[in-house]
């Protein structure tokens, strides 16, 4: 009897631990982490928003896109792969993101992340769950018009290959096409956090600060 309890006791501290997994996400090296997804349109200014939460959260900030295009520049066959597909304002298959942006989160010494412009699609949100089990605490949405988005792109003059009118708009047309039916699935698990991003910065950053006190994120101060 006292063995039978033991191996229950081992299987139920085997399940609970699968479900702390589950529920909070664990990388492949035991490391516990807590992720927002950060989602909008190109131009919608998730990276400036996401700059100004890690200052004043502590969060750290993984860009989807600055991470593809380092590859790029790391010419890796991965790199030129990625760089054809940009060009073509296709979406770059979901393990190569997901391996980028597990080896970022490992190598990191924070456990808060911001996940800017993933997942793109409702394959990319799916698979990101399946291998990482996390599951993102909310979904950090910023809202903005199509021509808002292209103004502000057309004058940030970055020297992006992608950043040509054609490409911009077969980006929104992914974006609507592909990304905002992971909005709307996150909106329907109650996880969505939307902001107005058509505002200036300054007033986008009070909403984003609201929703970030509302979990009990701490403004840090200096």
């Amino acid at each position: 009897m006292n063995r039978f309890l033991r191996l229950l006791d081992k299987f139920m501290g085997t399940m609970v631990a699968a479900a702390n997994r589950e529920a909070n996400g664990c990388l492949p090296n035991g490391k516990m982490v807590k992720v927002v997804f950060v989602l909008g349109g190109p131009g919608s200014g998730k990276g400036t928003q996401c700059a100004n939460i890690v200052e004043h959260f502590g969060f750290s900030h993984l860009s989807a896109g600055d991470l593809l295009r380092a590859e790029i520049k790391s010419g890796s066959e991965n790199g030129a792969m990625i760089q054809n597909m940009i060009k073509e304002g296709k979406i770059v298959p979901s393990e190569v993101t997901i391996k980028l942006l597990q080896q970022a989160m490992q190598e990191s010494d924070n456990d808060k992340f911001l996940i800017d412009g993933f997942p793109r699609n409702e394959e990319n949100r799916a698979a990101f769950e399946k291998v990482t089990g996390i599951i993102p605490e909310f979904v950090l949405f910023f809202d903005c018009s199509e021509e808002e988005m292209e103004r502000r792109i057309l004058n940030r003059n970055q020297g992006r290959e992608d950043d040509n009118i054609d490409t911009i708009r077969k980006r929104f047309k992914v974006f609507v096409e592909s990304s905002v039916p992971v909005v709307e699935y996150y909106e329907s698990k109650g996880k969505v956090r939307k902001i107005d991003a058509g505002k200036p910065v300054g007033e986008v950053f009070e909403a984003v600060k609201t929703v970030f006190s509302s979990i009990g994120a701490k403004l840090q101060t200096a």
